[in-house]
């Protein structure tokens, strides 16, 4: 007697699930790649700022580097300038909320210096 072999894979509602919850990542991947994109130019223009030896000097050549970017989060107003020894050290703290859906937002937290 032949017994039959019993299908494995997955089913046409297993498909329908896989496939809402990967377009669902996929969405939420978008709207935070943007913000991670920006933390890069927020970074590399405090690098650039901190060339400056004035405080007033390092905001300004900050704002102009944020203008050049599209930096919108942040501006020199929000740095921190102080000085390490003989170089000038500038760092940042800001944060973005990207809402998912109803009352569900996903918050990133971005940190960095000039060292």
């Amino acid at each position: 007697m032949q017994l039959k072999k019993r299908q494995t894979g997955l089913t046409f509602l297993g498909l329908l699930f896989v496939g809402g919850l990967l377009a669902f990542l996929g969405v939420i991947v978008a709207q935070i790649v943007p913000t991670y994109l920006e933390y890069l130019a927020v970074d590399k223009a405090v690098k650039k700022a901190a060339a400056g030896a004035t405080v007033a000097e390092v905001r300004n050549i900050f704002d102009r580097a944020a203008a050049i970017d599209d930096i919108r989060t942040i501006t020199g107003k929000d740095l921190e300038v102080g000085k390490q020894g003989d170089k000038v050290v500038v760092s940042y703290d800001y944060s973005r909320e990207v809402h998912i859906a109803g009352p569900a937002y996903v918050l990133m937290k971005y940190q960095g210096s000039s060292q």
